[in-house]
């Protein structure tokens, strides 16, 4: 029986060793052009080389004597179940990478061959239920021209992989498998998300020309992503990026962005079953750091609670734990996690511009109890020796209303905000986005929701402190002049969007959006704002809607 168990055991380390190789070729024929996809690759690769991951397989082998298929089944199942269980899209779409790792590790232990499309030699569609990011990276986008699938999302690895080696992509439609047969003629539509089957010729000619604007388009967004975000009379807006692994640093630089608007920690405990070390933490951090030498780096400290809980244990029982136990309430209430992240930060703090931010703060209570375990942190690391930046810049997320509205009281205590619009969104209109039976009310457009982002951004402003806003509203076009015309210099975006969003700004005059504002400030419903910043939005970037 042991010998078995350790046959089985070096079976799974033979698997993740053939994963990876596999993996890093298919990530080497990628040009850089398609620069994203190694950025998925790397996070799958960060995955399969934690050892962490391969030891808590190899552990399952030995303690329950399995097979080393059942064991990495099970692993990497309950993982992805973890993540789909939240209820935040993007957070819960990150479950189909390791379904896809679970696939390929599976083939590496059977010895399948997988099935691909490699040796297209016509022009086709892919329609399917799902399909993996890896296997989407796979295909040649010489003959495969558009992909429809009935699960996944618009933030999911899969559609993020086949915009960036610009095959159209819609997902999350229904039954499509069911409607189109093998010689069905599709159109794939992915601006608009729609795809017409067996159009009439009118339609395919219309669409042929669509085609090839969109194709100069993208050339066009290409040449300027290393030119400054300035408007047409000479107004220098920063653009930083959101990322949840430090891999994807490379990405923000690559697509022209200034720094880390927003580096979302909480990932490092999502996956794994153990908490990860000061170590962990400081070593993440560090080549996010390393990677914008002198540009920002804005940490954002754990935002557990609510749906995101590591699998280590820490879950209590609540009715409503979006209201409860969440973000900078979970740090205060599990020092030795929050002070063991805080140490890493600091530590790292001496290694460029890194900046510390405390998710969901609602009063100033909980901002000084905060910054008193900072202090604490920065004492005990005084004691030790150990250096770090004792002026490092302290700043809090601004998404409920109750700090939008006390902004002017808490602007007095810290070094800048951050508008977290997604749930400063829902919490002012008391609507989960995650939910279909009320999300067509989740609106940026709303005169609340207006009415509170103009009121912060004053404060900020008359405080003189640092402003940024991140969260969706940030990477809409929609939106940019209005929040420009509101006063906000500095936006932190998704790293695909930050070429599209920096053209929005050099086709612009800042009299243009403050002219813009004033007028949205007269209207009183939120279809009313929506509709006209999307019809301004419109004449400025065509190609975009």
């Amino acid at each position: 029986m042991a010998s078995q168990c350790a046959k089985e055991v070096k079976r799974v380390r033979e698997a993740f060793s053939g994963a990876i190789a596999e993996l890093t070729a298919l990530e080497a024929a990628k040009s850089i052009e398609e620069s994203k996809i190694k950025d998925i690759f790397a996070v799958h690769l960060r995955f399969l080389r934690d050892k962490s991951l391969r030891k808590r397989i190899t552990d399952y082998v030995r303690d329950e004597l399995t097979t080393a298929e059942y064991a990495l089944s099970v692993t990497l199942r309950e993982i992805a179940s973890h993540f789909a269980r939240m209820d935040d899209p993007y957070i819960s779409e990150r479950a189909a990478d390791f379904y896809d790792m679970e696939k390929r590790l599976l083939t590496q232990l059977l010895g399948k061959v997988r099935e691909d499309v490699e040796h297209l030699t016509s022009e086709v569609v892919i329609v399917a239920h799902d399909l993996s990011p890896t296997q989407t990276a796979s295909f040649n986008k010489t003959f495969v021209k558009g992909i429809a699938t009935e699960a996944g999302g618009r933030t999911s690895h899969t559609a993020i992989v086949a915009r960036s080696l610009g095959i159209p992509a819609v997902v999350a439609l229904e039954e499509v498998t069911l409607t189109v047969t093998a010689d069905s003629t599709v159109i794939v539509d992915g601006n608009r998300g729609m795809v017409i089957i067996d159009p009439n010729e009118e339609t395919v000619k219309e669409y042929q020309r669509y085609a090839s604007e969109l194709s100069q388009f993208e050339h066009r967004l290409y040449v300027i992503k290393d030119e400054p975000a300035v408007t047409r009379d000479g107004v220098n807006i920063t653009l930083l990026g959101n990322i949840e692994f430090d891999d994807e640093a490379e990405m923000v630089k690559e697509r022209g962005g200034d720094g880390i608007g927003l580096y979302r920690t909480e990932f490092l405990y999502l996956y794994n079953d153990s908490e990860p070390t000061e170590q962990d933490h400081y070593e993440a951090y560090a080549h996010a750091v390393r990677t914008f030498e002198s540009q920002p780096v804005v940490i954002r400290t754990m935002d557990m609670g609510a749906d995101k809980y590591p699998q280590s244990g820490r879950r209590p029982v609540e009715s409503n734990p979006v209201l409860g136990l969440r973000s900078i309430r979970f740090c205060l209430q599990n020092l030795t996690m929050f002070k063991n992240q805080l140490r890493a930060i600091l530590r790292v703090s001496v290694l460029g511009d890194v900046r510390i931010i405390f998710p969901l703060i609602s009063n100033l209570q909980e901002l000084r109890q905060a910054k008193m375990i900072l202090r604490d942190v920065m004492e005990d690391l005084d004691e030790s020796g150990i250096g770090y930046n004792p002026d490092v810049p302290v700043g809090i997320m601004i998404e409920t209303p109750s700090a939008a509205l006390t902004a002017s009281l808490l602007a007095g205590e810290c070094d800048f905000f951050s508008i977290g619009t997604n749930d400063l969104i829902q919490y002012t209109l008391a609507v989960d986005r995650a939910n279909e039976h009320v999300s067509t009310l989740y609106s940026a457009a709303d005169p609340a929701v207006l009415s509170l982002l103009r009121n912060v951004i004053h404060d900020a402003n008359k405080a003189k402190i640092g402003l940024s806003v991140c969260g969706e509203v940030a990477s809409d076009p929609e939106f940019i002049m209005l929040i420009l015309g509101m006063g906000v210099r500095t936006l932190s975006l998704a790293p695909p969007m930050i070429p599209e969003i920096k053209q929005v700004i050099r086709s612009v005059t800042l009299k243009e959006c403050n002219q813009l504002a004033r007028k949205v400030a007269t209207m009183d419903s939120q279809r009313q704002i929506k509709n006209y910043l999307r019809d301004v939005a419109i004449k400025i970037l065509p190609e975009a809607f």
